[in-house]
C-alpha cells in the first residue's frame, strides 16, 4: 500500500525540495524519508509556523507522488547527461542553476560534494539518506501554500521528523483534495519562500540550519 509521508518544512529555499523544469527532486535533507520511500507513495511538505512569509502552518508547500527512486550515485550519472542543470552552478546567474540538489560527485568513487547549498556539515546526513526520490506528479505553491481542510489538519505537526504510518487513514482523502484542487502537475504555483544568495564558493545555503534532520522519527 502506498503511504503519505507529511513534514513540516523549515526552510523552503527551492533546494529540497527542488521544484524547478518540470521535475521535483528530493536529495538531500529528509533521509529518513528518502531511505523508505517507494513509488507511489506521496511527500507532502507543510508550512512552518515561523515561516518567513507569516504562520504558514496547517498549509500544503508542495505535494508529490514519488515516481522514481534512485541511489545517490545513480542520480549524479543521470543528472549529468539528463538533468545537467541539477548539478549546481553557483555562479549563474539563474536561480534554479544556483539551486541544483545534486551535490554529490560520484565520478571518482568516493561522493565529493560540489559547491551549493550544502556543507561539509550536511555531507553525513546527506548521504546516510541513500536515494533521490523524483516526480514530474507534483504540486509546488511555496509562499503561496494553500490551506489544508479540516479534515486533513491531522496529518500536520510543528515537530522535527515526519509521520506516516499514522497518515494511512487520511491518504485517499488528501490525494483526493490535492487532485481536486485543479491544477496541472509540474507546475509551480508560487516561488520558495526563504531565497539565500551565496557570497562565495565556499558559503552554503539555506539548507544548513536542516542538518540536525529527521533520523528520529516514532512514526515511522
Amino acid at each position: 500500500m502506498p503511504r503519505l509521508f507529511t513534514y513540516t518544512i523549515p526552510i523552503d529555499d527551492g533546494a529540497a525540495p527542488n521544484p524547478f523544469h518540470g521535475m521535483c527532486s528530493l536529495a538531500i535533507c529528509k533521509p529518513g524519508i528518502r531511505r523508505v520511500a517507494r513509488p507511489d507513495d506521496w511527500l507532502a511538505g507543510l508550512g512552518s509556523k515561523n515561516a518567513p512569509s507569516g504562520d504558514l502552518s496547517g498549509h500544503l508547500v508542495y505535494a508529490m507522488r514519488v515516481e522514481e527512486v534512485l541511489s545517490l550515485r545513480e542520480y549524479d550519472l543521470n543528472a549529468r547527461v539528463r538533468w545537467p542543470h541539477r548539478i549546481p552552478n553557483i555562479q549563474s546567474a539563474a536561480l534554479q542553476d544556483r539551486l541544483g540538489d545534486c551535490i554529490y560527485d560520484f565520478s571518482g568513487g568516493a561522493p565529493i560534494q560540489r559547491a551549493g547549498v550544502h556543507g561539509p556539515d550536511n555531507v553525513a546526513t546527506d548521504l546516510s539518506g541513500e536515494n533521490v526520490l523524483l516526480s514530474r506528479d507534483y504540486y509546488y505553491f511555496g509562499s503561496r501554500a494553500r490551506k489544508l481542510p479540516d479534515y486533513l489538519l491531522p496529518v500536520c505537526h510543528q515537530t522535527q521528523g515526519h509521520r506516516s504510518s499514522s497518515n494511512a487513514p487520511y491518504f485517499d482523502q488528501f490525494v483526493s483534495w490535492v487532485r481536486s484542487l485543479v491544477f496541472d502537475t509540474g507546475q509551480l504555483y508560487g516561488w520558495p519562500d526563504y531565497i539565500v544568495e551565496w557570497a562565495s564558493v565556499s558559503s552554503c545555503g539555506g539548507c544548513t540550519p536542516r542538518k540536525l534532520d529527521d533520523e528520529f522519527d516514532p512514526d515511522c
